[in-house]
């Protein structure tokens, strides 16, 4: 009597589930070679938990990985799963395992009285793991989950479990590509998951397998349909899909979980990006934790990765460096493939590849594009490979949304500077000067960043070559002379000019002369006279008035003596007095004075 209430209220809560929660089954990851996937694992329930009246789990089982020479293990990926609020640290063949994702799901169920029960599954890459140990028994132990047993036995949902599954590689196989989609989605009745990012060349070979958990032997009432065809195999009849079995070793056993695999190639058309799985189940409650398919798919994927970019001073041409790839494909991208160039959804420029690129490789290649006038010099750059110009492309790819990449570009401007005066020195002779204009190297920036040279050429400046270090105490032979500034900031320079002038500054007159040949005031001079009042005249009076002497810039200075006769004497010392005609329109009048005659 005990046994048959047990079922009665099996019955009563696997039919009724009012509220469920969980992770919805999306794309994980998908891989293209000539690949093709297998599970491994092992359920721990030693007994279907219906209708096994008592706890029928344990914490340890083992399953055998055994691929063909040949096969290399590309990915691998570890599931575990049971009743409960989750054992998130188990150990394979004693190496502790904690995953990388979890996933939980819960649902109200009972009759009379609604409880909540709780669910769960995680996941770890274990790739390495695999590719390291190779074939062999793998033992899963320390999935422990007695302390939600009893609860779950009310119901007959006490199960757990683990699977592995495994991308290989083989030379012999087709071109394919894998889709993984996981979550955890309990089947409460009708449960439709949408498999996207498909496209179906060859629809010849495919397959579509699933983790799911929970199932019955017992309990014909579940489907499994592709696009509305209900699938079913030698293991897995029609009206009972989930029912405890393993379609890679055709085990019956494999109590409360399934891992199957189904041909699906009459279900799915060429041309397909995506597929619906329909799952039911109208008194079994099932949970699906990943969904792998496999289709015959040859097709280039192309990318693009602006690798670097050049910019000129002043210019609105870019010259972009670029690499397009073909990496994760399963046929070659042909030659002459397009790329265009956008900024702010304006077409810049364009370019093509060279060469048919193989599966896994690259080209590189380079565009000059010209940026509108209008476009600010800081702007987003947009490449995008297999486009023609008019965002529509010419090759079908994997995935067709993987197109594009950007950079950001500064465009280079000459920077700004201030405009410099003259610089004015006094007149050394036959316009000679000494020059100090060392503050200009701060006075013509506009902002400190700017770095400063100074170059007696325009063409030094532009190359920026033979700079001038004595801008303190310049000479320049003769003036005016101009003198370039190279203003360099950010990558970009200006070259600015200025002057270099002399003026005749006043002379000065040392009015003591002393012709004794000691060396020491022997003539009469005047600094800042010859050489630079090239037209002056000089007289010389004695206290009577009498001219003595007349000079100019080709007469050599005073020394003392007049003439008399046919020869010269000295005269005598004394008191003398000059008139210096300077003869500049800047000194109109003549400069006067005495100068002292000693012997």
């Amino acid at each position: 009597m005990k046994r048959k209430n047990y079922f009665y209220y099996y019955f009563i809560f696997t039919l009724f589930p009012l509220f469920v929660i969980g992770q919805d089954i999306s794309l994980y990851t998908q891989v293209n070679g000539r690949y093709d996937y297998t599970f491994v694992g092992n359920t721990m329930n030693t007994a279907e938990n219906n209708p096994a009246p008592g706890l029928v789990t344990v914490t340890s089982s083992t399953a055998n990985l055994n691929l063909n020479p040949g096969d290399t293990v590309i990915r691998a990926y570890l599931y575990w799963a049971g009743s409960g609020d989750g054992d998130f640290e188990v150990d394979l063949n004693g190496t502790t395992m904690t995953p990388d994702r979890t996933f939980s799901h819960s649902r109200l169920s009972g009759f009379p009285v609604q409880s909540n029960f709780t669910y769960f599954s995680a996941f770890k890459d274990i790739t390495t793991y695999i590719q390291t140990n190779g074939n062999g028994d793998y033992t899963l132990s320390n999935l422990d989950i007695t302390a939600f047993e009893l609860y779950h036995a009310q119901i007959s949902t006490n199960f757990a479990g683990w699977a592995i599954l495994i991308v290989y590689e083989n030379s012999n196989l087709p071109l394919n590509q894998i889709n993984i989609y996981d979550g955890l989605q309990g089947v409460p009745s009708n449960l439709t998951i949408n498999l996207t990012n498909l496209f179906v060349i060859d629809n010849s070979g495919a397959t579509a397998g699933f983790i799911a958990w929970e199932g019955d032997i017992s309990l014909p009432t579940e489907t499994f349909s592709v696009n509305g065809t209900v699938l079913s195999n030698a293991l897995n009849p029609p009206n009972n899909v989930f029912n405890s079995t393993n379609s890679i070793t055709n085990a019956t056993n494999l109590y409360n979980m399934d891992l199957d695999i189904y041909e699906i190639e009459d279900y799915i058309q060429i041309g397909n990006t995506n597929a619906t799985i329909t799952l039911s189940s109208f008194q079994d409650f099932i949970m699906i934790n990943a969904v792998v398919t496999k289709l015959n798919s040859q097709l280039p994927d192309a990318t693009i990765v602006l690798d670097n970019y050049n910019t000129s001073c002043n210019s609105r041409e870019v010259v972009v460096d670029y690499t397009v790839y073909n990496v994760n494909s399963t046929e070659v991208l042909q030659a002459n493939t397009p790329i265009a160039f956008y900024v702010d959804g304006v077409l810049v420029g364009t370019s093509q590849t060279q060469t048919v690129i193989p599966i896994g490789g690259n080209e590189t290649g380079n565009a000059i594009v010209i940026i509108p006038d209008n476009i600010p010099l800081n702007f987003t750059l947009t490449a995008v490979v297999d486009d023609t110009g008019n965002g529509i492309g010419i090759v079908t790819e994997l995935v067709e949304t993987n197109n594009t990449n950007t950079t950001n570009i500064e465009l280079l401007v000459s920077p700004t500077f201030n405009i410099l005066p003259h610089v004015t020195s006094c007149n050394l002779g036959l316009t000679r000067g000494i020059f100090d204009f060392s503050n200009y190297e701060n006075e013509v920036k506009t902002n400190t960043n700017q770095t400063v040279t100074f170059h007696e050429s325009y063409d030094d400046a532009f190359i920026g070559i033979n700079p001038i270090f004595n801008s303190s105490n310049y000479e320049a032979i003769s003036t005016p002379k101009e003198i370039f500034i190279r203003l360099e900031d950010n990558d970009c320079f200006a070259v600015t000019s200025f002057l270099l002038v002399v003026e005749n500054c006043p002379p000065i007159v040392y009015n003591a002369v002393s012709p004794n040949g000691d060396g020491l005031n022997d003539i009469f001079f005047i600094e800042g006279l010859r050489d630079i009042f090239v037209d002056f005249r000089l007289e010389i009076y004695n206290r009577w008035g009498i001219l003595l002497w007349v000079g100019n810039n080709n007469i050599p200075d005073w020394g003392g003596y007049v003439e008399e006769g046919i020869g010269s004497k000295l005269a005598p010392a004394g008191t003398y007095y000059y008139i210096l005609y300077l003869n500049d329109p800047n000194y109109k009048e003549p400069l006067n004075g005495y100068l002292y005659l000693n012997k």
